[in-house]
């Protein structure tokens, strides 16, 4: 079996799959958790808010114990509006934000953020593209140029679009070489969501890459680009009324959009059990996703779904990870996933093993499975449960990064401050009734899943038929949706 999820891979996950996920890897044991007290929170920094002339909104929080700000700024539509066939466009787009803006090229652009110890990145999701970075309080004025110029000045050099265009497809083709762990989502997503967006690869395909022009990204960039698709949170060392004004000057001048915001239609629990075999012919493990839709980011049950996710497979002690690794030592790691957007995405359980103990570990994730939504949590496991996310919680909340990262997120969501001031008093408010009527809920019936399977289908193939219907397809398919299945919208 191969070794645990390394960051690359954990990176190429979240840029291959959808938009925010509760997902971790449970593959190695995490940090011990500390229970904070059971109604002491994190409670969110009030921000300043500026709405500009074009739409755009500005979240301001002033926090002057280090020399730092940090921005996140977050530009409604994504992989979304990626049109049918140009898959990776919003990707694309995204990468090539930051190669070149304003003045500079991609060198000079790249040695203006070196240069003081700055950090910036762009990339793309399924409904959003992100823009993160962190400055010297004393660099502020050119955090704003470099800012302001890759959103608005972006310079798409035909000679960056060609080597990051084949930089994405090789890193597809290089997992699908090797681990194809961080492809899995691609595939589910495809399978699971035939026919809508939310079905969509985020970095694209080694179909769709090729094609992408540069006339491609100005027209994505012109149409999906602009003031009103905004959401800029700030937090750090400075002064707001000054640095309002200059980001309000910087940025208002930006035009809106020429085309709407991507409209996601409904998704829905899929009925039956279905299963898609990818023959990796060179295999010598099965990786498994088995799922079916889940819920959305702004769930009224999203706090009680994280500790119903928590014992299932959020955790190293988790239901799952317990069976297949502690236990039988089938796997390196399972978990259990819920991505949530704007409407319900994806839930999933994940896991891999050796291909002869393929139906082993999938008849072993399947028990848990009923068992858990038979019997629920008994009261030590929803105890251990409400302080594990306890205490896991406000280390995501630590630093002007990530509260920034959280402004923006909960004004994309049209949350407020609430989602972070009552988390701990919802999590301590959670009973086992509530938990057992949110397992039901949000984990689809067992004879309601959809299963995606890659490895060697030879030795598989009677298998998987065991699960449901089978439809299959080669790892060497250039795209992640089985050859029948309809073309995206």
């Amino acid at each position: 079996m191969i070794a645990p999820l390394s960051w690359k891979t954990v990176v190429a996950t979240v840029l291959l799959s959808s938009g925010p996920a509760m997902a971790e890897s449970v593959a190695t044991p995490p940090k011990p958790a500390t229970a904070a007290p059971a109604t002491q929170g994190v409670t969110l920094p009030k921000p300043t808010v500026l709405t500009l002339k074009n739409g755009a909104q500005l979240l301001l929080v002033e926090r002057r114990d280090v020399p730092l700000i940090s921005f996140s700024a977050w530009v409604r539509g994504g992989a979304l509006a990626d049109p049918a066939g140009k898959e990776g466009l919003a990707a694309l787009t995204a990468e090539l934000l930051q190669r070149g803006a304003g003045s500079r090229d991609a060198r000079q652009f790249a040695e203006a953020v070196d240069g003081v110890g700055a950090t910036l990145t762009a990339d793309a999701a399924l409904e959003r593209l992100s823009i993160t970075g962190q400055f010297m309080s004393r660099d502020s004025a050119l955090m704003v140029e470099l800012l302001s110029d890759l959103l608005i000045r972006p310079r798409f050099a035909q000679d960056e679009l060609k080597k990051t265009r084949e930089r994405m497809a090789s890193e597809i083709i290089a997992a699908k070489d090797g681990d194809p762990r961080a492809l899995i989502n691609a595939y589910f997503e495809a399978f699971q969501f035939s026919g809508h967006p939310y079905g969509t690869p985020v970095g694209g395909t080694e179909a769709s890459l090729p094609t992408l022009s540069r006339k491609d990204v100005l027209e994505y960039a012109k149409s999906q680009l602009g003031g009103d698709r905004l959401i800029l949170s700030v937090v750090g060392d400075f002064d707001t009324k000054e640095l309002g004004a200059k980001l309000t000057a910087a940025l208002e001048g930006w035009a809106k959009a020429s085309s709407p915001a991507p409209q996601v239609p409904a998704t829905a629990v899929t009925q039956g059990r279905r299963v898609l075999l990818v023959d990796k012919p060179d295999a010598t493990q099965t990786y498994f996703s088995i799922g079916n839709t889940g819920i959305a980011r702004n769930d009224a049950d999203r706090v009680t779904a994280g500790l119903v996710r928590t014992v299932l497979g959020g955790r190293f002690t988790s239901l799952l990870n317990t069976e297949l690794r502690v236990k039988s030592g089938l796997t390196y790691g399972a978990r259990a996933s819920f991505s949530q957007n704007t409407q319900p995405g994806s839930f999933v359980m994940f896991s891999f093993t050796q291909t002869e103990t393929t139906g082993k570990a999938i008849d072993m994730a399947l028990d848990v499975y009923s068992r858990y939504r038979t019997s629920g949590m008994d009261d030590a496991m929803l105890a251990s449960a409400k302080a594990f996310v306890q205490g896991q919680f406000p280390p995501t909340l630590e630093t002007g990064g990530q509260v920034a990262n959280k402004l923006s997120e909960l004004a994309f969501y049209n949350l407020d401050s609430s989602d972070v001031d009552g988390f701990a008093a919802a999590v301590t408010r959670a009973t086992r009734g509530d938990v057992s009527t949110v397992i039901q809920r949000t984990l689809p019936a067992p004879e309601n899943l959809t299963f995606v399977l890659i490895g060697k289908a030879s030795d598989i193939r009677e298998l998987a038929s065991k699960y449901g219907p089978v439809t299959e397809m080669k790892i060497s398919d250039k795209r992640f949706s089985p050859p029948s299945a309809p073309t995206k919208r």
